[in-house]
């Protein structure tokens, strides 16, 4: 099952947050299959952002954190069609619009989950269920992803 990762968790692993949420983020990447890891491009833009705005880190440390998720996993680019699809889900869901590419380029890249705490949680479009991995209790899809990946 391919699984699209948001920026928050990216964020969170990166060690930016409550120690909580940055251990369990950690362990969540752990033990999940990396080939069935995507990126949005989008989620990296926003990593580096985070990185120099609220962490106060150089462009050169955003950069290398940036490049080594890159490396981990597959990164997914931002199409026209999934920005005609994000514009959509704006207007018809009321997401805001990088949100909605986000889960856009999930879709597009035939994801069956996109984690994130940013979405309402248990949202479905287009074959794509948001799954918040830090609320409780942990959603099924998830915990049988985690189950059968170790």
């Amino acid at each position: 099952m391919r699984v699209a990762i948001d920026t928050n968790i990216l964020a969170y692993a990166e060690g930016l947050g409550d120690e909580l949420r940055c251990s369990m983020a950690l362990q969540l990447l752990e033990q999940l299959h990396s080939a069935e890891l995507v990126l949005p491009a989008q989620t990296l833009g926003e990593l580096s952002r985070i990185m120099t705005g609220k962490a106060k880190r150089t462009p050169s440390q955003a950069r290398e954190a940036v490049l080594g998720w890159a490396d981990s996993f597959q990164v997914a680019d931002s199409t026209w069609f999934a920005f005609q699809a994000a514009l959509d889900l704006n207007v018809d869901h009321q997401l805001p619009i990088w949100d909605a590419l986000i889960l856009a380029v999930a879709a597009e890249n035939h994801c069956r989950l996109l984690l994130s705490e940013d979405f309402h949680n248990g949202f479905t479009w287009r074959g794509v269920t948001v799954v918040n991995p830090f609320a409780e209790p942990r959603a099924r899809l998830l915990t049988g992803l985690l189950r059968t990946s170790n």
